[in-house]
Parts: structure tokens; sequence; C-alpha cells
């Protein structure tokens, strides 16, 4: 009885939140005379992609592309590395004031991001890094949420491996390469999924700090697109350019469904 008012609970759900993707969808297929003529089109009596073409034009959306690529694998990239030592410095090394220096570095989860955006600027501002990828990249090098979430895998990885890695004369870097990393590869698959989804859609903080096209990622680029070009009229061509954003995690998404479920499963995330 349970399973199924939770199961038409998730239905409703699923139906609410699909309702605006399927607006968008439609709209940015529909002419401005449909999107006029229509609050919520059900279907297009006349599809057609020079929406999407106009888009395109009107802005660089290429350039979008390769700036989001860039700044959000160079965040995991260097998220990866800092998150296993950070995690593996946790979970197996001895060293007074372990537990406080855990406690005070979970704190910045209860930190909202936009309580940094003012130093993080002035830090930017003076190290000269002002509208460009770095500046973008540099304050999410670090992650304590992706340092509590890999201490907790490599908690549960046996001691008894670590002490066997070291009989055998392999250094700490080589334990950490050889045993603790290939373990908690359904957390590393977990915490990317959600670094790219959050850095992918990240907004306030690229808009703060990226003056030119040539920093800007695509959800600042689909804003400023969107504001100069608020008429009715030019719906279309504003949907086009918001499914040309989200378009690349959906299909993502419907490609790597069965990864995304299984490896937060295995990572704890319920």
């Amino acid at each position: 009885m349970y399973k199924k008012i939770n199961f038409t609970i998730i239905i409703l759900l699923g139906i609410v939140f699909f309702i605006p993707l399927l607006w968008v969808f439609i709209t940015s297929f529909s002419t401005s005379k449909e999107v006029i003529g229509s609050s919520f089109p059900l279907w297009v009596s006349n599809p057609t992609f020079q929406n999407y073409i106009d888009a395109w034009n009107a802005a660089p959306f290429l350039t979008y592309y390769f700036n989001t690529f860039v700044i959000v694998f160079g965040i995991l990239i260097v998220q990866l590395f800092t998150i296993t030592l950070g995690a593996y410095a946790f979970a197996r090394l001895n060293f007074k004031g372990k537990n406080v220096l855990f406690i005070l570095f979970l704190l910045q989860l209860m930190i909202q991001p936009e309580i940094l955006l003012f130093p993080n600027y002035q830090i930017m501002s003076q190290l000269g890094l002002v509208d460009s990828k770095l500046a973008v990249m540099l304050p999410y090098w670090a992650s304590a949420f992706g340092v509590f979430l890999l201490r907790q895998t490599f908690k549960q990885v046996p001691f008894d491996l670590d002490e066997a890695s070291r009989i055998d004369g392999c250094k700490w870097w080589q334990t950490l390469w050889h045993v603790y990393i290939p373990s908690a590869k359904p957390t590393y698959i977990a915490f990317a999924l959600v670094s790219v989804s959050h850095h992918w859609s990240n907004f306030m903080w690229p808009l703060i700090i990226t003056n030119s096209d040539e920093n800007r990622p695509l959800t600042v680029g689909l804003a400023l697109f969107a504001q100069s070009y608020e008429t009715g009229a030019q719906w279309g061509m504003v949907t086009a350019g918001t499914v040309l954003v989200i378009s690349p995690l959906l299909i993502a998404f419907f490609i790597f469904q069965k990864q995304f479920v299984s490896s937060f499963m295995h990572s704890g995330i319920k």
C-alpha cells in the first residue's frame, strides 16, 4: 500500500517538474505567432528549427560551450586531487586536533556561497585574475562535501590492507593509489556527477567575476542573451537558447542513468 502511494507521489512530482521542460521544448520549435497566441502550446502545427539557427547566430554559444567545459572539468580534476588527499588524511593519518580540524572543515557546508562572493572577488582582484577562467575555478578547487564523502568511504577500507601494502614496501601514496582509490570508484563517480551538474548550472559567481564573452560560461551567456530578447515575439529564440544550454546535461543523464543511480546507491547517498 505504502509503495503504491510513494510510487504515485513520485509520478505526480515527475509530471510537475516535467511541465516547464515540456513548455521550453515545445516553444523552441514554435513560430512567433504561435508563442504569442498561446500561453502554453500543447503542440506545434508548424515546427521550425529557425529559432535554433537564429539563437546560435545571435550569441557566441560555441565560445560559451568551450568556456563551460574548461571551467567544469578544470574544477573537477583539481577537486578529485584535493579531496583524495584531504580524505586520506582525515581517515587514516593520526595528528593532534584531527577531529577538531575536521569539524571546522565541515563548517564550510553551513556557509552559504553568496556570503563569500565579496571576499572572493576582493582576493581575485588583488591577484589580478578578474575576468578569467581561473578566477571562476579557483574558489571551488577544494570541496568539504567531497572530503566528507570520500573520508567515509576510505574509513570502510580494512586497515589490514593498509598494513599489508606497507609490509610489501609501498609508500603512502602507493597505498593510496592501489588500495584506497580503486575501492572508492563509486564514490568518485557520485561526486563527479554532483560537481559537474552543479558547476554547469552555476550562475552568480561567474556573472560577477567575468566581463567578456571569452570567459563567460553558458549560464551567464544565456542570461545576457535572454535579457536582450525580452519581448514576447522572441520567446522562441530564448527557449531555443535554453535548450542549447541544458541539452548536454540531459543527454548525459539519459546515457549514464544507470551509472548515476548505482553510484549514488553505492556511495551511501540516499
